[in-house]
């Protein structure tokens, strides 16, 4: 622990280390010798914390406000655990993901024709020639939500279980600390190069929110190293990497998981890269 600041016992700091905690930074407050003394346990988080102090102390206005947000903390003893108050959008996307496995009977039925990016019984796919003149007559009759809706097709409760999971965990911090619409952002542009990528290569078959999981993974691993404010463990990235690496072989299939859209996965990790890239991150 690194030894911050001494303060006289009457200051009274209880909100502010619930704040602290909050949000996730770790630390400790100990008496000694009629003194209160704050610790971090990360040095670089010193001056920050101090200035974030220094106003808690001088207004009054601004500690109703942490006591309020105190109230709604999304971190447990420094771990990432929203509520759904937190992350509405993505409990949406997850929400109407699972509706669509019912309504579609996991896509064997005639409405998961209708998510599809096109729809595999009016156009022959089976030739890259023959994908193109089908997306774009698709596209000029104004089916633009085709190249997002197979985001919402999914054929096992395996396949909707683990792609809601991850979407949760990582998408509901892109959704508290970048905001809405970059989250909106996210799911637009991955949506579109995974779909799209897996469709050039594979035709309209395809289904599910891994694409947008393999984006959003992406875009929290490299915005990260501009700015630290997620919560993920490293080996997570180096796992997905592998394992969209292992989806190009014949493994999956020889071990009965059957064909993975890997080419989505990779358009979609791609995608969220760049975003991380381009976009600025959100001071908050």
């Amino acid at each position: 622990m690194y030894r911050v600041k001494q303060f006289d016992t009457t200051v009274d700091l209880a909100g502010f280390s619930r704040w602290l905690r909050g949000q996730g930074v770790p630390h400790r407050i100990t008496e000694e010798g009629g003194h209160q003394v704050l610790w971090l346990e990360d040095p670089e988080h010193a001056e920050p914390v101090l200035a974030a102090l220094d106003r808690f102390l001088a207004e009054p206005e601004l500690r109703e406000a942490v006591e309020h947000q105190n109230q709604s903390a999304v971190f447990v003893r420094g771990r990432w655990q929203p509520s759904p108050r937190h992350a509405p959008l993505v409990l949406g996307i997850i929400i109407f993901a699972v509706v669509m496995v019912w309504v579609t009977s996991m896509g064997r039925n005639e409405v998961a024709a209708a998510l599809m990016v096109i729809d595999p019984r009016s156009y022959d796919w089976t030739t890259m020639a023959g994908r193109v003149d089908g997306l774009a007559s698709t596209m000029a009759s104004g089916q633009i939500w085709r190249l997002f809706t197979p985001d919402f097709l999914h054929f096992s409760w395996s396949h909707i279980i683990f792609n809601s999971v991850m979407l949760w965990f990582l998408g509901s911090q892109v959704e508290w600390f970048d905001g809405r619409g970059r989250l909106v952002t996210l799911f637009l542009v991955t949506s579109i190069l995974s779909n799209g990528l897996q469709y050039m290569v594979s035709g309209p078959l395809f289904g599910g929110l891994s694409g947008v999981v393999y984006g959003v993974l992406g875009y929290c691993w490299l915005s990260q190293r501009r700015r630290p404010r997620f919560q993920f463990p490293p080996a997570l990235v180096t796992f997905a990497v592998i394992w969209m690496v292992v989806g190009f072989t014949a493994l999956p299939e020889l071990i009965g998981l059957g064909r993975m859209a890997n080419e989505a996965h990779l358009g979609g990790f791609v995608a969220g890269l760049g975003l991380a890239a381009i976009l600025p991150v959100r001071k908050k």
